[in-house]
């Protein structure tokens, strides 16, 4: 699996456009979160998650091999804590917009996870006018749910909207177990504690009815999200500035709505094409005034929050696994 990993990221690395690659990962995760929505029927949203969550910790540990032994025995209880924690959170993320899209549409449910970093981001730069943004993501919302025609479930517009409060809560702790750890070791720890923490909502419905077909099932989602998104990622992110990735990855909602009309044929109605073109232009304004705005500053008195993009990523070094996402991921997730 490390040699798989390694080769793939050379390859990469040489012949492929960094944005190319963001865009693949975007759309692989899409996928396996469209993919993922076909077995709830089976196991239901709690056990397709733990599924998930087991597969990419299985996964993951087997990627970062030998090495991850000496990193947990030489890291501070406060480190193993803050993994403990974004563990927690990145199972809170996925079980969230899993339980979500049982409810509502795809975009929309990454569309309200997206306000979790994008509020991350414009509230980092600490300026009144930056709030326009996040007026232009909330009507996007608005759009896409349409409580005027008293469609929209509450409960999964809620549920999408814990998990933003989730996603928000991985952007700040990620990068901070990503320096502890390394990025692929972080990862690989807080999907233990995910499949740990989930295992009471999905163990039970899964062991009662082992189904081989649904296990290989969220075998192949779990190739799908986290772990080649985070390895697409994982390359583009060194050969591309964070205001350039944080542009491409606020497309992120609007790949999420078209990979749920291809794959789960979720047709959006006019008015929430608009609300997805609110959500995207508010997160690419957030993104590009972010990268921006370090520039008017002395370098000392930099806050290097501010010049995080905070966009959602699949991948504990720079964001959740929806992913990490996701995730690439998670969203992904």
């Amino acid at each position: 699996m490390t040699t798989f990993s390694s080769a793939l990221l050379r390859r990469a690395r040489i012949r492929v456009p960094a944005p190319v690659l963001l865009l693949i990962g975007m759309f692989v995760l899409h996928a396996g979160s469209a993919s993922a929505v076909r077995l709830f029927d089976s196991v239901g949203p709690g056990g397709v998650t733990w599924l998930r969550l087991c597969w990419a910790a299985l996964i993951l540990l087997a990627v970062s091999g030998r090495s991850l032994l000496p990193a947990v025995r030489a890291s501070s209880w406060r480190e193993l804590g803050a993994v403990v924690i974004l563990g927690t959170v990145s199972a809170g993320m996925m079980a969230f917009y899993s339980e979500a899209t049982a409810r509502i549409d795809l975009g929309t449910a990454t569309s309200l996870e997206f306000l979790g970093p994008l509020a991350v981001g414009v509230l980092a730069l600490r300026r009144r006018r930056e709030l326009v943004w996040i007026a232009a993501a909330v009507s996007g919302v608005l759009c896409l749910t349409r409580p005027w025609t008293g469609d929209a479930d509450p409960v999964g517009v809620g549920l999408g909207l814990a998990g933003a409060v989730c996603v928000a809560l991985y952007v700040v702790l990620a990068q901070r177990v990503g320096g502890s750890f390394g990025a692929v070791h972080g990862l690989a720890l807080a999907m233990t504690v995910s499949a740990v923490v989930t295992a009471p909502l999905g163990a039970p419905a899964v062991v009662a009815d082992p189904d081989p077909r649904v296990l290989l099932s969220t075998f192949g989602v779990a190739l799908l999200f986290p772990l080649l998104p985070f390895l697409l990622e994982m390359v583009a992110l060194q050969r591309m500035s964070r205001t350039a990735y944080s542009t491409f990855v606020s497309l992120d909602p609007a790949v999420s709505l078209l990979m749920g009309m291809i794959v789960i044929a979720q047709t959006p109605a006019p008015v929430q094409v608009v609300g997805m073109a609110l959500v995207v232009v508010a997160g690419i304004g957030s993104a590009r005034y972010n990268g921006a705005a370090p520039a008017a500053q002395d370098p000392a008195q930099r806050d290097p929050a501010a010049e995080d993009p905070a966009a959602p990523e699949r991948g504990a070094a720079e964001r959740p696994a929806r992913a990490a996402a996701p995730a690439t991921d998670p969203v992904g997730v």
